[in-house]
């Protein structure tokens, strides 16, 4: 199975980190975070990986180079203009069977394999890795009629759960038709345009470790938690 890795953004969120680095190459302990999943992906038997890259392209291209040093085999697209999160997929090569998309910026304990495994059983077109979060408002809030100062009700700190993307996900090579050349294009988007053309997209739960790397919060707990579990992330 090949890997596409989206390592184009500019992760705003992390500046002014990111001014100088680009997210996928922000350090957790003493590896980049890209360089953390490109080990694992070799461990589940990926041999080809494409770097979507943008932002500071040539800091990944330097460090990462081929690939050979993780004995994969690693090519880069790069994006002239922003495309989305899945509109580079338009300019990749190769894509002819079942593929693995993931962000650059997650640290998880999934295992790629069982993913697989869980989409080809499906028989979808897109499998979501899904993991439960827990949101709580530290606030009361107001309940009221709409187009009414009316209150109906008061909620005090509620706590809301969610099913989210983990931002990695299996796609087959037809998804690849609905994906416009040259335009920004979303995941969102895809998801909705599938749903909307009748095809299968489906969530894979996964209740394991899964940090997204996408403030400075995040990105410092994640760093605690790789000290803590450093030989699960690296398999030593």
């Amino acid at each position: 199975m090949k890997a596409v890795v989206l390592a184009g953004g500019k992760g705003t969120r992390l500046a002014p980190y990111t001014y100088i680095l680009p997210k996928p190459m922000m350090p957790i302990g003493d590896h980049p975070i890209l360089e953390i999943l490109l080990r694992q992906m070799g461990r589940a038997g990926i041999k080809e990986v494409t770097l979507a890259v943008g932002h500071l392209a040539g800091l990944m291209q330097s460090y990462f180079k081929d690939g050979s040093q993780y004995k994969l085999k690693i090519d880069y697209a790069l994006e002239e203009k922003p495309l989305g999160t899945v509109g580079p997929l338009a300019f990749i090569d190769g894509l002819t069977d079942t593929f693995l998309v993931c962000n650059g910026d997650i640290l998880t304990l999934l295992d790629i394999n069982e993913l697989a495994a869980f989409h080809k059983e499906q028989k979808a077109i897109c499998t979501i890795a899904s993991h439960q979060r827990t949101h709580k408002v530290n606030l009361g809030v107001i309940e009221h009629e709409k187009n009414s100062h009316q209150v109906t009700g008061y909620i005090e700190k509620p706590i809301q759960d969610f099913l989210v993307s983990m931002g990695v996900y299996v796609f087959e090579p037809n998804v690849l038709q609905f994906i416009p050349r040259g335009e920004y294009f979303d995941f969102p988007t895809l998801v909705n345009t599938l749903l909307a053309a009748g095809e299968k997209v489906i969530c894979y739960p996964y209740d394991g470790y899964w940090r997204d790397l996408g403030n400075t919060e995040d990105f410092m707990e994640a760093n605690d938690d790789f000290e803590n579990m450093r030989s699960q992330f690296l398999a030593e």
